[in-house]
């Protein structure tokens, strides 16, 4: 892979997690983390230029999935859930 290619890919898959992260849902924002991650890592070993470039643009897409359910989150919120509002123990 190609030193810009490889900076694009890294700049995407950063800004997937980065904007996955403020899903104001616990069950969305974990199972998006999760799935970038996973895919990232399936494809970790694509050397084909075509098929990466494919594997980017459908990347690039999901980041405007991912944008936009983030904006629709944020207008219907909820409260968050018990497992979000853990304390650290007093010592």
């Amino acid at each position: 892979m190609a030193a810009s290619s490889r900076a694009q890919v890294l700049d995407l898959y950063r800004a997937m997690l980065r904007e996955s992260k403020r899903f104001g849902a616990y069950n969305y924002r974990t199972y998006a983390i999760r799935r970038i991650r996973d895919a990232f890592r399936e494809n970790k070993n694509v050397k084909d230029p075509v098929e990466i470039q494919d594997l980017v643009n459908k990347a690039k897409r999901d980041l405007g999935i991912i944008r936009r359910q983030v904006h629709i989150g944020q207008m219907y919120s909820t409260d968050k859930l018990v497992i979000e509002n853990q304390e650290k123990p007093r010592a």
